[in-house]
């Protein structure tokens, strides 16, 4: 981030809760650029930050899974345990509850440290392990751990749901549906803000 205030950058996204602390230290150190700072908040004069209403797209990828499941197990692999993930868990749960009341939705986390986003050998295997028990619809809310996810439903002749992306691309034909919560409009809307001279900092929640 210092180099790109150093190259004269006038706006900076930073995508990630993880980027918040960075974010915080080189917004002090440089007030005259601005910051968009995706997924978390942060109050400083020269920051907008925007997280998402997770937990309401989710919701609608829980019901797309009920429907679609034949087995009534569905699986939710989420990436590092932390508040954002179990808003994904907790929406689609009750999507799922909202369409099937008795179906099942087999949890797991890959992890507690920021390695739980890119592993996705460890994200196969937990697929493989909720489909051994029945699921035949998975959403992996996991970063790159969630491509491991995409690839064990395609072996397997399982359902996949993706996250923050169209993700069919990747496995055209077992990914039912992406969780997206467009953090490209918001990026455009933060830099078109700065450009025509309306851009404002403080925290705003999409949906």
């Amino acid at each position: 981030m210092r180099t790109l205030v150093r190259r004269g950058a006038s706006v900076i996204v930073a995508v990630g809760f993880s980027q918040t602390a960075a974010v915080d230290k080189v917004a002090k150190e440089s007030p005259k650029t601005k910051f968009c700072l995706i997924d978390d908040k942060l109050d400083a004069p020269n920051v907008q930050s925007v997280t998402f209403k997770e937990e309401e797209g989710s919701y609608l990828v829980g019901m797309a899974a009920a429907l679609a499941s034949k087995t009534g197990k569905v699986g939710f692999v989420g990436g590092m345990d932390i508040p954002l993930i179990r808003n994904f868990l907790t929406g689609y749960e009750q999507g799922v509850k909202h369409v099937a009341a008795n179906d099942e939705v087999f949890v797991n986390m890959t992890g507690t440290t920021p390695a739980a986003w890119n592993d996705p050998g460890r994200g196969a295997e937990l697929a493989k392990s909720q489909f051994s028990r029945g699921a035949d619809v998975v959403f992996a809310a996991a970063g790159a751990t969630g491509l491991g996810v995409l690839q064990a439903a395609a072996d397997a002749g399982k359902l996949s749901i993706g996250v923050d992306s169209n993700q069919n691309h990747v496995h055209p034909g077992s990914v039912l549906t992406s969780m997206v919560k467009r953090v490209d409009v918001v990026v455009y809307d933060c830099m078109k803000a700065a450009k025509d001279g309306s851009w404002k900092p403080g925290h705003r929640a999409s949906g």
